[in-house]
């Protein structure tokens, strides 16, 4: 069994037959920009917020339901065109400035188990993500959106969805997240997941669920 990094909490899983990967934070370093562009739009509509306070508000969650909240902390409506504009703006800043998550296309790339990628982001935005970070070949066919089985995490659907279509059974697949929803979606599913905490360690992360800091640590361990 590869060497726990020091950084790691909790067992390596052994006897793994996929790997399912988030992919917003996780394979693509988009959460700074798309929460950039989430929340100048926000403060242009009356509801100021810095792109880090809109990360930490609204990681890993569905847009509508952020959208939700933000309009009932309002007490109106935003506008009908606001989530079209705001995902034009969002892919506009990724061909402009997306990069692979440190580490990403040598895990792929040497990653022998079958992958795949289960995001709550629209499909299109995913293959964009990757098509632009050039980790799109690596996932062809194997991408899960939760916008098609209509589940969001933290439910666990999405891995369940992902699973069956890889034919492997939820215990013997390692989830990787970044995300609080996504960290409690991989384990509501059964699975052995890995919290990516490239800065810092969230607090609320379960007790006994490996923290990773690095994406070559996970390669490590799976090789």
């Amino acid at each position: 069994m590869p060497s726990v990094p020091p950084a790691w909490r909790g067992e390596v899983p052994v006897s793994l037959d996929a790997v399912i990967f988030d992919c917003d934070g996780t394979l693509v370093d988009s959460e700074s920009l798309s929460n950039e562009v989430f929340a100048e739009a926000l403060s242009a509509h009356g509801f100021p917020l810095t792109g880090r306070e809109a990360m930490e508000r609204f990681r890993g969650l569905e847009l509508a339901a952020c959208l939700r909240e933000i309009e009932a902390a309002l007490g109106r409506k935003l506008p009908a065109h606001f989530a079209i504009e705001l995902r034009r703006r969002t892919a506009a800043i990724f061909r402009e400035r997306l990069r692979p998550v440190d580490g990403a296309m040598e895990l792929v790339q040497g990653l022998a188990l079958p992958k795949c990628v289960a995001s709550s982001g629209p499909r299109e935005k995913i293959e964009l993500s990757l098509s632009l970070t050039g980790l799109l070949a690596f996932f062809e066919g194997r991408i899960f959106s939760c916008y098609e089985i209509g589940a969001w995490k933290p439910d666990p659907d999405i891995f369940l969805h992902a699973a069956a279509r890889l034919g492997v059974p939820p215990g013997r697949c390692a989830v990787v997240e970044d995300s609080l929803p996504g960290i409690r979606a991989g384990l509501a599913a059964g699975m052995r997941v890995f919290a990516f905490q490239p800065d810092a360690v969230d607090p609320r992360i379960p007790e006994g669920v490996p923290v990773i800091r690095r994406l070559a640590q996970l390669r490590d361990a799976l090789a």
